[in-house]
């Protein structure tokens, strides 16, 4: 399993995780976690910048299999 070092955290929130990391921790290109968000198949999060981020609880779930349990 690869080990994601860096993560985003807001106070009281779940670490977000950049399209680099989740692309390392699935072993495709970035783009192609765009395309999963884009698809439904990940949640993204906008910064105020415009940039994605993905919640690294849903895309673990997604890593082993498991069914991520929806946030407000």
């Amino acid at each position: 399993m690869v080990a994601v070092t860096r993560t985003t955290r807001t106070p009281n929130a779940e670490p977000l995780l950049t399209p680099a990391e989740v692309a390392t921790m699935f072993r495709v290109d970035p783009k192609t976690v765009t395309r999963w968000a884009k698809a439904g198949k990940l949640t993204s999060i906008r910064t105020l910048g415009g940039h994605r981020r993905y919640r690294e609880s849903e895309v673990r779930a997604l890593l082993t299999g498991t069914n991520p349990t929806p946030s407000a």
